[in-house]
């Protein structure tokens, strides 16, 4: 674990690797420090955001002591996210993998998920566990609007878009599942470390 400075009132933690990104996550937020306000965790990083009279220093030298969770989701079941597998790139991955579209789907749906981070919009989760065969570039030309629930891959990584926004990631499917939802406390339905499986179902 790396502690640098980052600004007058944040330190970046380098943890490394995803596991221990989420399970310092888990442990700050559980730990709930007088002076910090924030935890935002990256893929191999957590950034400690804090009130600007807190104690940086003491608060560096107390992080690599601080106890971390075997698992950040613990027994947590996975987010099941229903899909309908019949997205505008599907048949462009299917020709890009040189993999039949049934085979694209079934080896979408057989893989174990987890949330590496949010970015980009709020409640939209980077997935990582992709099955190397579906890494693919994203679009040369992005959308100007992809729908919400829209399904899509883009290089090592899957997501969900959980509200409508331009994007130019390659869409295999649409799902049903309200992935942001200001009424919902927490409202994004997503975290970081969250398991996710994807179930295909039938157009209605």
């Amino acid at each position: 674990m790396r502690v640098l400075r980052a600004g007058d009132a944040a330190l970046l933690v380098e943890t490394g690797d995803l596991a221990a990104a989420h399970r310092l996550n888990a442990a700050l937020r559980e730990a709930s420090w007088p002076g910090v306000v924030d935890v935002v965790p990256g893929e191999q990083t957590v950034l400690v955001v804090t009130d600007p009279s807190a104690d940086l220093d003491r608060l560096a030298a107390r992080l690599p002591d601080l106890p971390l969770p075997a698992d950040a989701e613990g027994d947590a079941e996975p987010v099941e996210i229903p899909v309908v597998y019949d997205g505008e790139d599907l048949d462009e991955v299917a020709r890009l993998t040189g993999l039949p579209r049934d085979e694209v789907v079934r080896r979408h749906a057989s893989g174990s998920y987890t949330v590496a981070y949010l970015g980009f919009s709020p409640g939209f989760g980077y997935l990582t566990g992709l099955d190397p065969a579906l890494h693919v570039a994203r679009r040369e030309s992005p959308r100007t609007a992809v729908p919400a629930g829209s399904v899509a891959i883009a290089g090592p990584y899957a997501a969900v878009y959980p509200s409508r926004s331009p994007g130019g990631w390659r869409l295999l499917g649409r799902s049903s599942l309200p992935l942001w939802d200001v009424t919902r406390d927490p409202p994004s339905l997503l975290r970081p470390g969250t398991r996710v499986r994807f179930v295909p179902e039938e157009p209605s």
